[in-house]
């Protein structure tokens, strides 16, 4: 094997598979390099599978609806099943000043394309027969959101990276970012080095320490999550549900009903568990099961079969961070995700292999511009 390629990619999870296939497809040379046995084996196993690009950012939405398109069109395209369904996301509202937000937010969403709308609380009830409707005041439905299977849609982004010449290199541990006059020069790796004029950093929850081997510092530290999954249950609802508001140990939840008919669920602690313990709490059960019941009462009789903790990636303002860092040439992050990278990935890896190539359409700069690096970091993603 050669040990000279374009692109060396470090990491082959949410953002760096999917890259390795967009760089593959535009005829580079790529190279993964991968401490795990296989894909995703990171965060990408924790995630619970929503794709929207229901969020409050021009930027995201332009990269989600750039993963919509992949994640939809994949099985007809490609004939992998990846577990895809579209059966939108709802975010319901129970209070005035919810209301205000949302509506508020639906300006900024039309205006990025985005199919959204505003749902009275009759197409709520439709929507999910059983919600609690006391005090219901409607909430934003995206019927074109959905959601597929994180396991099956990584390999299959492997396999066809691999059909298209890349390259994975796994249980080998990036130890060092080579670099001379300004420049990066290849990876090193705990079987061997090898030669590139790009490296990207697309690490996940260890970005940060990734980014120090090319002395560049980037605002990136994980939190835990944790979700779980139940046992099956005919359909009875279609959409991703997003609870906004706040509980008493955590900040929103959401949950949706999977092909298989199980519900997988997630919460947002509040306030966050920053680290990297990936061990389920006594904890978590008791408060996402008490919100979940609360909104939707029929769920108490359905019973859980397993849970487990990831970790997010996140940065101070809760939006990625995609940049080209000026100190390093060649040097390329797609780092702190904030637990989108899942729906972020297939879309952000069609812009970056852009650039690389060296051929950025206007979408494609417009993409990467909110996430520099180089950002004040003082605003707030609002949907995260």
């Amino acid at each position: 094997m050669e040990n000279n390629y374009d692109v060396i990619i470090i990491g082959a999870g949410s953002i760096g598979t999917p890259l390795a296939m967009a760089l593959a497809e535009r005829k580079l040379k790529t190279l993964v390099v991968e401490k795990g046995a296989s894909p995703g084996q990171g965060q990408n196993k924790c995630a619970i599978g929503g794709v929207r690009a229901t969020h409050s950012d021009g930027s995201k939405i332009k990269a989600c609806l750039r993963s919509l398109e992949i994640f939809s069109s994949w099985r007809e395209k490609h004939g992998d099943d990846i577990g895809w369904r579209r059966g939108g996301y709802l975010f319901p509202v129970y209070t005035e000043r919810d209301e205000a937000v949302l509506k508020d937010l639906l300006k900024v969403q039309r205006g990025f394309g985005l199919d959204i709308d505003w749902a009275g609380p009759e197409k709520v009830r439709e929507l999910v027969p059983g919600i609690a409707e006391k005090d219901l005041r409607g909430g934003t439905w995206a019927p074109g959101d959905g959601s597929a299977s994180p396991l099956q849609s990584v390999n299959a982004f492997f396999r066809r990276a691999v059909k298209l010449g890349a390259e994975f290199q796994f249980k080998e541990t990036a130890t060092g970012i080579l670099s001379g006059n300004g420049a990066v020069t290849g990876v090193l790796t705990s079987a061997g080095k090898y030669s590139s004029a790009w490296v990207v950093n697309a690490a996940g929850a260890e970005a940060a320490e990734v980014s120090e081997l090319a002395g560049v510092k980037v605002p990136v530290r994980p939190d835990c999550h944790e979700a779980g999954i139940s046992e099956p249950a005919e359909r009875f609802f279609g959409p991703m549900v997003v609870d906004i508001r706040p509980g008493d140990k955590s900040k929103n939840y959401y949950f949706y009903q999977n092909p298989e008919g199980q519900l997988v669920f997630c919460l947002t602690p509040q306030p966050p568990v920053w680290g990297r313990d990936r061990r389920s709490t006594s904890e978590f059960l008791p408060e996402i099961s008490r919100r979940m019941i609360s909104l939707m009462p029929n769920l108490a009789s359905l019973k859980v079969r397993r849970t487990w903790r990831g970790l997010y990636p996140m940065t101070p303002d809760g939006f990625p961070v995609v940049d080209f860092p000026p100190a390093l040439k060649g040097y390329v992050l797609a780092v702190g995700m904030c637990g989108q990278g899942f729906m972020l990935g297939p879309g952000l890896g069609q812009a970056v292999a852009a650039h690389i190539a060296g051929s950025p359409s206007a979408e494609d700069r417009e993409i990467l511009a909110g996430f520099a690096l180089g950002r004040s970091f003082s605003g707030q993603e609002k949907l995260k």
